[in-house]
């Protein structure tokens, strides 16, 4: 009896210290670890976009762990589906920084979600990087906007409508997805237009919902309104997967680049991917980046992403890898908070904020591209590129270098001393 109890003290003995052994272990691998949340629709409508960057999310973090990480320590991302509803993402982004403790997050594609998340990240004083083109008038601390703000993309492609070389239109009609990117950035070219003298009788606005798939009247209307004598041209900010049928629809009805052009502002090569392209030659999308822009960097880039997705076995993408205008931002995006962890030494929030400042990567673009000092935005060039049967673009106009963005508008005088809002200098 007495060693048998003898025997089951130290028995017990053992197993307390096992235990303590691996849960010191588990502290020692859990602090091995640096955690990065990624906030990205993966089903609903905005899926076919944003499914992709987590993707592109993940691809860098391999590379960066396979090169031995940040600061000796691997990157261990945690992955979210905010599913294309704008309150969950505030409810994720919470989750992420509160719950699973990550140190950055990159995410978000809309406006709306990214409005949503926006007060959870200043409350709690995380960061997130934000790799789309929105429509400016936001600067906050706690987001790197590494999209582009309207001169960089927006109104570049208006002035290049106007131009001989872009057919001198007369006419606009602006046709977005209703939510506020497309009604501000609207409101914004709506302005543009007025000041080179546009009236307003030659300027037409139509909204669809999230979703939208029936686009055969609003089609109609723009023939119609493109049939009154002046060269008309379409700027279009739909998004998500409603771009299929509207640019399905264009070639039903015969729409041509030749008669009213159509430039996008949210459509790359992943949403071309299930569409038949061949009647939509010509027509137009204004981005900072296109998958075909000859340069050593996007060499690079575009083998990258074909040898991981092909590896990974991404759907789509294995047998047919494509890249867009948000990957490569998501990308750079990634690649500079690992430079500024790094530099800072630190992924505190404030010390690497500070350490943002000025970060330069020599961007599949073809450019280096620089993080602003003061207003968090990347200098970015611009490029407008005609849709060519294979899908991809031709570019057809460039800017002759990075583009330093402009957010700022009414908007920071209407915020002056708000919590948040930066000094304009």
């Amino acid at each position: 009896m007495k060693l048998t109890r003898r025997f089951a003290a130290q028995s017990l003995t053992a197993l307390a210290a096992a235990a303590c052994t691996l849960g010191f272990t588990s502290i020692a691998q859990a602090q091995e670890t640096i955690k990065v949340g990624v906030l990205h629709s993966l089903s609903g409508t905005m899926a076919i976009s944003e499914t992709v960057l987590k993707d592109t999310v993940l691809m860098a973090i391999d590379e960066i762990n396979a090169k031995g990480g940040v600061m000796g320590k691997k990157l261990e991302p945690v992955v979210v589906d905010p599913a294309s509803n704008w309150p969950l993402f505030a409810e994720k982004a919470r989750q992420l920084i509160s719950k699973d403790k990550v140190a950055v997050v990159f995410g978000c594609w809309t406006s709306v979600s990214r409005k949503s998340v926006l007060p959870v990240f200043e409350e709690l004083n995380s960061l997130l990087f934000y790799p789309v083109q929105y429509e400016g008038e936001e600067l906050s601390k706690n987001v790197f906007y590494t999209g582009a703000a309207p001169n960089q993309q927006a109104i570049p492609a208006v002035e290049y409508l106007m131009s001989k070389d872009g057919g001198a239109a007369k006419r606009f009609v602006l046709l977005g997805t209703d939510y506020v990117y497309p009604r501000t950035t609207n409101k914004i070219l709506r302005a543009f237009l007025k000041a080179k003298g546009i009236p307003e009788s030659d300027i037409m606005e139509e909204y669809t919902p999230f979703g939208h798939a029936d686009y055969q009247s609003i089609i109609a209307k723009i023939k119609k309104f493109s049939a009154e004598g002046k060269k008309t041209a379409v700027v279009s900010t739909i998004n998500g997967d409603s771009n299929v049928p509207f640019y399905k629809e264009l070639g039903n009805q015969g729409l041509k680049a030749t008669d009213v052009p159509v430039v996008a502002f949210s459509v790359g090569e992943e949403e071309l991917r299930g569409v038949d392209t061949k009647p939509l030659v010509g027509h137009l999308a204004a981005w900072n980046y296109f998958m075909s822009v000859k340069s050593p960097a996007n060499t690079e880039f575009t083998k990258k992403w074909a040898d991981y997705a092909k590896t990974k076995g991404i759907a789509g993408h294995k047998d047919k890898p494509l890249t867009n205008d948000p990957m490569e931002a998501t990308y750079l995006g990634i690649m500079m908070w690992k430079a500024a962890v790094e530099k800072a030494k630190s992924t505190d929030t404030d010390k690497v904020i500070a350490a943002m400042a000025g970060q330069t990567y020599a961007a599949p673009g073809g450019f280096t591209s620089t993080m602003d000092k003061e207003n968090h935005h990347l200098h970015k060039p611009v490029f407008i590129g005609e849709i060519k049967a294979d899908g991809q673009f031709n570019v057809v106009w460039k800017t002759k270098g990075p583009v330093a963005a402009d957010p700022w508008s009414d908007y920071i005088a209407e915020n002056k001393g708000k919590k948040n809002v930066p000094e304009k200098k």
